[in-house]
């Protein structure tokens, strides 16, 4: 009987615990819209910088351009995205990537702005999910690389092609997307013979999962090749 209590007692106290946490997170929320009190707030997926150029389920691909001078609407996040920078104010940035999970617990608004001389330019992974527990049951095949970047959201991984090299032919169990990081030209091919020209840093192509599929470095110079999936409950 005390242990039957003790666990009802647990499962109360847990129950007020996520209350609570939800409450300090729409509490947080407020709070920061209203640093914007004669502005829209957008979420978002609604903020016209923040462009969707692609959807999976829950998955959503932005392309994320501020022109110098240029600043953006205040904006709500409350999913986990994932970054790929291609450029910024001072910049290019060769497609490093950068990630936060946070906002999928506690929502977040604010306005990005840039001051220039240079383009912002990020390609965003939102993932409208709970995540998936790691595990290397969804594990791509064919990587020769290991992941830069790994948790229950996002895995990225990250190649420096020479002029001529290729990668293996890899598949993923999840959606996946290539991006140029850096100038310099290559192809996506497919198992079929379909091909994706990367010519620019911040072009992309988009595969579906279970896809197999071949990057090519085939211009004269060295590139960087950003490839992130957005992990799905399998």
């Amino acid at each position: 009987m005390g242990y039957q209590l003790s666990n009802r007692l647990f499962s109360k106290y847990l129950s007020l615990i996520g209350l609570l946490a939800i409450c300090t997170g729409w509490h947080s929320s407020f709070a920061q819209q209203s640093e914007f009190p004669s502005e829209k707030v957008v979420h978002l997926l609604d903020e016209p910088r923040h462009r969707p150029v692609r959807q999976h389920g829950q998955l959503y691909l932005l392309d994320v351009r501020i022109k110098p001078g240029d600043e953006s609407f205040p904006h709500t996040h409350d999913q986990a995205i994932l970054l790929t920078y291609i450029s910024l104010a001072g910049g290019p940035q060769n497609g490093r990537v950068g990630v936060n999970t946070d906002y999928a617990a506690e929502a977040f608004t604010h306005k990005v702005s840039n001051a220039g001389p240079g383009l912002f330019h990020i390609m965003a992974l939102v993932h409208d999910g709970p995540g998936q527990p790691l595990s290397e049951n969804d594990l791509p095949s064919g990587m020769r690389v290991d992941p830069e970047l790994e948790n229950p959201w996002f895995r990225s991984y990250r190649y420096q092609l020479a002029p001529g090299e290729s990668t293996d032919l890899q598949s993923h169990s999840n959606p996946s997307f290539v991006i140029l990081g850096s100038e310099g030209l290559a192809h996506v091919s497919r198992e079929d013979g379909v091909t994706r020209e990367l010519a620019h840093a911040g072009e992309w192509a988009w595969r579906e999962q279970d896809s197999t599929y071949q990057i090519t470095n085939v211009g004269d110079t060295p590139v960087a090749i950003t490839v992130n999936e957005g992990r799905l409950q399998q």
